[in-house]
């Protein structure tokens, strides 16, 4: 099918999930997993209207990929408006790299013993699986910056930062698998890929995404608005990223990172300019972010003499651009892995995931959360709700246009695509129930708590 035919189908795909939507949203089951079964349906194993081989289209599918994620994980991290040192950012980092690094291992020795791959392949496999999904924990993830549930904010925190810190591993297992590593080029691995890869970018994010909200505060505060938001933070986003790779640090932790950075310039405004309409609190996640004061709409437009308001319009306008986008590209993705699936089923890849979901990612997140004073049940479910997606697909392109070829990429394509479906249809499943319970058990103890003052 050609380029109209495919318009035609995500055309259609999209009217009928949004007018679905009312009752689609009462069943305990994400729309990503609607997606992935309607794309089975239209694949090869079903009506067979479109096709789909992520070997031959591994360079529109790494780019299609690269822009989900990017927009992705800049609108992640500016709906997180906790303080950095909060226990939920603090358990974000230790999931997103050491327990991440604990899962990469995990997975490549059951890869290894499983799977019967050399080591450099069974790592690359590894990192490819390790990294948890920005684009489609929409169910688990924080929705807005009002949201302080700590167990969202982790694993969102965690989505934000693991695609971009398992990025070094894929590089070293590529440089394995063509030839041997020596201990030099290990240690100018850990410090160029892991060191300066991290550091960098996030310094370089935070400091672009504090500098261009603060900047487009300012022009707003002065009479010179800086045009249309999603023209803005495209080109913030474009050049974090740009940057950032041309300087080879890592660039998605640095669209991740300046997300966060344009959260800060709305923190900083609350706490220097207290709206007349808030009531002023030193802690700032009791008040309302500044986009839940600007109602531009109704009120007649954004009062200048307010930086509340201001920061505000600027921060509704990057959120409303980057939602708009994630809802148009992570179905779209998601559907290419339900058409692509019939090619690249492994049912090899079953007992893979399996330890994955059950053994390998539990584990590595009850073993970095130990001294963080969480209870059990929270644990668990942070072991459990870690679902894989978008960045799998990208770092599996991105191997394949970088020497995986043969019958090693067409295994490890499979397994990875398999995984990945088996983690949209597993935890799509049992996300949801498993949040309901958590909330009837909260609203319980907030009540015992309550009939005991």
């Amino acid at each position: 099918m050609g380029f109209l035919g495919w318009m035609a189908a995500s055309g259609a795909l999209l009217m009928v999930m949004s007018l679905a939507a009312g009752w689609i949203r009462p069943l305990p089951l994400t729309q990503f997993a609607l997606y992935l079964v309607v794309g089975v349906a239209i694949g090869p194993w079903g009506l067979y209207l479109l096709d789909v081989n992520f070997l031959a289209d591994a360079r529109w599918l790494e780019r299609l990929t690269e822009v989900a994620l990017i927009i992705s994980l800049f609108v992640g991290g500016l709906k997180l408006r906790m303080p950095w040192r909060a226990r939920p950012w603090r358990v974000a980092r230790r999931l997103a790299f050491p327990a991440m690094a604990l899962s990469i291992a995990g997975t490549a020795l059951a890869a290894h013993l499983l799977l019967d791959l050399d080591w450099p392949l069974a790592l690359l496999l590894a990192a490819m699986l390790a990294p948890t999904d920005p684009v489609l924990a929409s169910t688990i993830a924080v929705d807005n910056a009002a949201d302080h549930d700590g167990l969202r904010v982790a694993l969102s925190g965690e989505a934000g930062m693991n695609d971009g810190s398992a990025m070094p591993f894929l590089l070293l297992a590529l440089a394995w698998l063509h030839g041997g590593l020596s201990w030099g080029a290990v240690g100018e691995w850990a410090l160029l890929n892991l060191v300066w890869g991290i550091g960098a970018g996030l310094a370089l994010g935070f400091g672009l995404g504090w500098l261009v909200g603060r900047l487009g505060t300012q022009l707003m505060r002065i009479g010179r608005d800086p045009g249309p938001g999603a023209l803005l933070i495209t080109g913030l986003v474009a050049v974090t990223y740009a940057v950032a790779e041309g300087i080879g640090a890592l660039g998605y932790l640095a669209a991740f990172a300046a997300g966060v950075g344009m959260r800060a310039v709305e923190v900083g405004v609350m706490r220097e300019h207290p709206h007349p309409r808030l009531p002023h609190e030193r802690d700032i996640t009791r008040t309302p972010p500044a986009e839940f004061v600007v109602r531009p709409v109704l009120d007649g437009g954004v009062d200048r003499d307010q930086p509340v308001e201001i920061v505000g319009h600027l921060v509704t306008e990057a959120l409303t651009f980057g939602n708009v986008m994630e809802h148009l590209l992570g179905p779209l993705l998601v559907l290419l892995l339900g058409i692509a699936l019939a090619r690249h089923w492994e049912p090899q890849a079953l007992l893979l995931a399996g330890v994955l979901f059950l053994l390998v990612r539990p584990l590595a997140t009850w073993i970095t959360t130990i001294g963080m004073q969480l209870h059990w049940r929270r644990r668990l479910l942070l072991g459990w709700l870690g679902i894989r997606g978008i960045g799998g697909l990208n770092y599996l392109a991105y191997a394949l246009l970088h020497g995986l070829d043969g019958k090693p990429a067409r295994l490890v394509a499979g397994v990875v695509v398999t995984t990945i479906t088996l983690s949209v249809v597993v935890h799509g499943f049992s996300a949801q129930p498993l949040l309901s319970w958590r909330r009837r058990r909260m609203a319980r103890q907030q009540r015992k708590a309550a009939a005991r003052r």
